[in-house]
């Protein structure tokens, strides 16, 4: 039985696509903490999740199979967050809670980063048969 990448890395790579392009987002949310009519967004970490799920269903059994659709990666949908009281101008950006989204997501990030350095850290010492 072979072992491939996909397989031995398991959602890691994934889920570090999905922290970089959160970060993305929440930072452009904090840049633009004084534009007039701004709405806060995010991406949708449900869908994302529900995509996993429905590739996690299909595996190809034979290389003759058809590719399962998404398996590119996983992609988060962007939507914008309701904010209850936005600002005067429209502006919906609370600062305090971005920022904390911020931070939030980059120890995420940086645990997803350490567990996918733990299997590579893994996949070297089987190779080298320790």
């Amino acid at each position: 039985m072979s072992i491939t990448f996909e397989n031995a890395l398991g959602v890691l790579p994934d889920t570090l696509q999905y922290r970089t392009e959160r970060a993305e987002i929440l930072a452009g949310n904090i840049a633009n903490v004084d534009t007039p009519g701004y709405q806060v967004k995010d991406l949708d970490f449900n869908r994302m999740l529900g995509q996993q799920k429905a590739m996690l269903s299909m595996q190809k059994t034979d290389p003759r199979h058809l590719a399962l659709p998404g398996s590119e990666g996983v992609q988060g949908v962007m939507v914008e967050k309701d904010i209850e009281q936005p600002s005067a101008d429209g502006n919906s950006v609370d600062l305090a809670i971005e920022q904390a989204g911020f931070m939030q997501n980059r120890m995420e990030f940086e645990t997803s980063f350490t567990f996918l350095n733990m299997k590579f850290q893994g996949l070297q010492r089987a190779i080298a048969g320790q």
